[in-house]
């Protein structure tokens, strides 16, 4: 059996995750209190028990999401590790996917990624900007939609989550005409994300240093497996590289499309396992690959399904 693993992104979280798993599971109650442990702040407290504002608050989003996915690994590694080919994570979750690839550990990872968020969030407050989200085919093609409405400022195409769904990210009144550009252009739906900054875009760039400092300061081995970059959807497995694609990732598009057909077309058959909450990344995947086969992985009772795949 060959396994790829995929780690979720902002917006995936939501009160209550991986609440059940340090009931039932030693290794996930241990990893969990290691991190809020490692961290400032404790995180679990907001994961278990809200509220849903603070919760989504990027600063807080990120290290929740990855405590999670941290979490599941914690339990299933053991198991999974003989069969794991390749893994990925979609933004912040690829610094979970180091981890899950034995570059990090949890407190490591927990550490780097509170101080991304807590960059990202600033750098949102000092740039006021916005994102949103472009549904459907459009007869122009998205980053030329972009060029056109950055006569009112900067705005970009920041994912590429499936040739139907793209996400676009700059100043309010450039997002707002990209956003009035792609309706025109055939967009069945477009609407603004609730999120705190304009994301992979160019006003991330104030966080850019930052980051650099904390990808530094942070210990990190060679991943024991390929990890696929948001930035061009290249597997990378050596430190430099990981760090730098993990820096350009703050100001570049996440390439999800490309990562997945990059992974599936290297192992066609595999299982693709969504670590940690929601099945979003799942669900991206088999629009871009049909047929596809995925498992979330993020419950106690998602948990004991894998398990039994893998026995």
């Amino acid at each position: 059996m060959n396994v790829l693993i995929v780690c979720p992104g902002q917006g995936s979280q939501k009160v209550g995750m991986a609440s059940d798993l340090a009931e039932a599971f030693p290794e996930a109650k241990a990893t969990l209190e290691a991190i809020d442990a490692a961290l400032d702040r404790p995180i679990t407290p907001l994961m278990r028990e809200g509220p849903a504002e603070e919760l989504t608050m990027t600063l807080n989003a990120q290290p929740a999401l990855m405590a999670h996915s941290a979490a599941v690994w914690a339990v299933v590694g053991d198991r999974l590790r003989p069969y794991i080919r390749a893994t990925a994570g979609h933004s912040l979750g690829e610094i979970s996917a180091y981890h899950v690839a034995g570059a990090l550990s949890a407190t490591a990872a927990a550490r780097l990624v509170r101080r991304r968020g807590e960059l990202m969030y600033r750098s949102g407050a000092e740039r006021v900007g916005g994102m949103a989200a472009v549904l459907g085919s459009l007869s122009t093609p998205i980053d030329a939609l972009c060029a056109e409405a950055a006569t009112l400022g900067v705005v970009v195409a920041a994912n590429f989550n499936t040739d139907e769904q793209v996400v676009i990210s700059g100043e309010v009144a450039a997002l707002e005409r990209a956003m009035e550009l792609a309706k025109a252009a055939g967009a069945k739906r477009v609407l603004r994300l609730p999120v705190s900054g304009a994301f992979h875009s160019p006003l991330m760039a104030s966080a850019v240093d930052g980051l650099v400092q904390a990808l530094q300061a942070t210990p990190w081995s060679a991943a024991e497996v390929p990890v696929y970059s948001n930035v061009d959807g290249h597997p990378r497995t050596a430190v430099d590289d990981a760090r730098g694609a993990l820096r350009e990732q703050l100001t570049a598009s996440v390439r999800w499309t490309e990562v997945v057909r990059a992974m599936a077309a290297a192992h066609p058959d595999a299982l693709w396992v969504e670590l940690g909450t929601g099945n979003t990344l799942g669900g991206m995947i088999k629009r871009i690959v049909p047929g596809a086969e995925t498992l979330s992985c993020g419950t106690v009772a998602e948990i004991h399904t894998l398990l039994e795949r893998v026995r």
